[in-house]
């Protein structure tokens, strides 16, 4: 698949892209990387420089990446990215109680865990695929759930650039 075609992103004025970079992931160092690689030749070379940079993401960047994202199961907030959380979070059904009260149960029980929320690629996943993701990454010792953190958010990043771009 070639993917989108970025000759637009290339022609934005760098406040612009920036702009739209921000909402994809909101980390000043990953905005700067991606925006400053321009003009790209296709959307594979996009994709790389977004993948490369957010692999590379410090705790700090790590922790200021995540409140933007809200609690899996629960609507975005004004501190949030709701419009792509909404979208991405389609396939978690708010009217199913018994799926509610166990991603909350799970959200909380991830929160004791790791100190930070549960962070799951949630599009294209139903309820039941995320709760057996966040049960599974429970058992994670802290550097690995690290790692599948950051992951998941480069791959939200990608796809949100990818919708965007």
């Amino acid at each position: 698949m070639s993917g989108p075609d970025v000759s637009a992103f290339n022609l934005l004025s760098a406040d612009e892209a920036q702009g739209l970079l921000r909402t994809c992931l909101d980390v000043p160092r990953w905005v700067a990387e991606v925006e400053g690689g321009r003009p790209y030749a296709g959307w594979a070379a996009l994709r790389e420089a977004a993948e490369q940079s957010a692999a590379r993401l410090t705790e700090a960047e790590l922790e200021a990446a995540l409140t933007r994202h809200p609690r899996i199961g629960e609507r975005a907030g004004a501190d949030h990215d709701a419009e792509h959380s909404e979208r991405e979070q389609a396939g978690v059904d708010p009217a199913d109680r018994d799926a509610a009260s166990r991603l909350a149960a799970g959200n909380a029980a991830y929160e004791n865990r790791f100190d930070r929320v549960f962070l799951i690629r949630a599009a294209g996943r139903s309820a039941d695929e995320i709760l057996g993701e966040l049960e599974r990454r429970l058992d994670n010792d802290d550097g690995t759930e690290r790692d599948e953190t950051v992951r998941q958010l480069s791959e939200i990043a990608v796809l949100r650039l990818e919708g965007t771009v």
